[in-house]
């Protein structure tokens, strides 16, 4: 029995490692694109010429809704080509009453059986579909953002270049809040870099945000919106790529976005990214993986890998769990466990895992003191991943929505200045 129970351990983690191998080395190999940025046209050579509409979700955002809209309407950009509207979703506070007071046109929402950002951005857009006022495209915003004055002028000028779909560059509104803000905020910039840029650069699908995305009005007519799941933009994305449209990039187009203070915070909202990320894996791995073979779409293939990651992101916890056990007690199950492949590629693997992440960040020119301790503690907020992971996949079929608390008034003019 015991041999049987070694012989399936043994198995078991080989099948692993060669995955975690294999998936990171597709992984690293698309990031190297990103590397050596290309020189970006000024997107004031594109006359502006396409009309927006700036929605901005918000539930009971009444001490940050106001220095969002304020943002949005300093925008570099002609007034009569954008307007912004505020869904005030189930609020119970004056979100309403201050995103009006600032500019905004104000639509009340009030369903509490279809909750949750997916559910009221549908609801705006058929809103804004039946509006007299004609616009090329909607862009997305969540209630606790600040954008940069020359957003519209950079999806403007993506539009122009016949990109129907584009997401903005995400960073971080209080990087250095505590250190759950400063690993939310180098994931980003790690992610900014490594997984969008290189994408967009070889003609891969961008993934969406959340926030800080712009759609063109008759791709949105055209396939639906449809996307009410926990991860709205994730659902988005895989709709897309199976409907023939990409995710561009726009990396001078940047949207501040406030992480979550506290662990348990933290926890809750990467959780219901899990459950979300569950729930379009179960329905998008098998179309997407299908479309890739039939047709030989790179995107869809590509799609379907990254719903594939938090497997892999499982597959590392639970080898490394087994590597600790075997070091602490030899005589375990697990002192079967052998390595695929030569030590020293481990080694290479795992020395790479450490400076890489750093030298990005310094590319993006957000590298100090505080990002270097940063780094330090990032490890332990990755593996936090591998029990969230775990936990969200086990209550995917938990749809109900958890709001994020937003507390950090900071205005867009401060952040410029700092």
């Amino acid at each position: 029995m015991l041999s049987q129970i070694n012989s399936v351990i043994y198995c078991t983690t080989q099948i692993m490692q060669v995955v975690i191998f294999i998936a990171g080395c597709y992984f690293f190999g698309i990031s190297i694109f990103g590397w050596r940025k290309k020189k970006e046209k000024d997107p004031r050579e594109c006359l502006p010429q396409k009309k927006f509409a700036l929605v901005v979700a918000a539930h009971n955002e009444e001490t940050v809704i106001a220095h969002i809209v304020d943002s949005l309407n300093r925008q570099n950009y002609p007034s009569n080509l954008f307007d912004v509207f505020v869904i005030a979703d189930n609020c119970t506070d004056r979100t309403a009453e201050i995103a009006e007071e600032h500019g905004a046109k104000v639509y009340r929402r009030f369903n509490n059986s279809a909750r949750g950002k997916g559910h009221a951005l549908e609801w705006m857009f058929a809103q804004i579909f039946g509006m007299e006022e004609k616009y090329d495209a909607i862009c997305v915003f969540d209630a606790d953002n600040l954008v940069t004055s020359n957003y519209l002028l950079e999806m403007n000028k993506r539009l122009c270049e016949g990109h129907k779909v584009i997401q903005g560059y995400i960073d971080s509104k209080n990087p250095f809040d505590s250190w759950i803000t400063c690993s939310y905020s180098i994931a980003f910039w790690l992610s900014n870099r490594l997984f969008q840029l290189p994408r967009y650069y070889m003609g891969l699908s961008c993934g969406l945000c959340g926030t800080g995305f712009c759609v063109d009005v008759e791709v949105l007519k055209e396939i639906g919106w449809g996307a009410t799941c926990l991860t709205e933009d994730l659902e988005f994305t895989m709709k897309l790529a199976l409907s023939n449209y990409k995710v561009a990039w726009a990396n001078n187009a940047v949207v501040y976005d406030e992480k979550p203070i506290t662990l348990k915070q933290s926890w809750n909202q990467r959780k219901r990214w899990m459950q979300g990320h569950a729930d379009c894996a179960s329905r998008f791995l098998g179309p997407l993986f299908r479309k890739a073979f039939k047709e030989g779409d790179l995107i869809a293939f590509d799609c379907a890998v990254y719903l594939f990651q938090p497997i892999r992101l499982v597959f590392i916890g639970l080898i490394t769990i087994m590597m600790w056990i075997q070091t602490v007690f030899p005589t375990s199950p697990f002192y079967n466990l052998r390595y695929v492949f030569p030590t020293e590629v481990w080694y290479v693997f795992v020395i790479l895992q450490f400076l890489y992440g750093p030298l990005v960040v310094l590319s993006e020119k957000k590298f100090n003191l505080k990002v270097l301790i940063g780094f330090l503690i990032y490890p332990f907020y990755c593996i936090t991943w591998i029990p969230i992971t775990i936990q969200g996949f086990l209550s995917k079929n938990n749809k109900d929505w958890c709001h994020t608390h937003h507390s950090r008034e900071i205005s867009i003019s401060d952040l410029e200045k700092a």
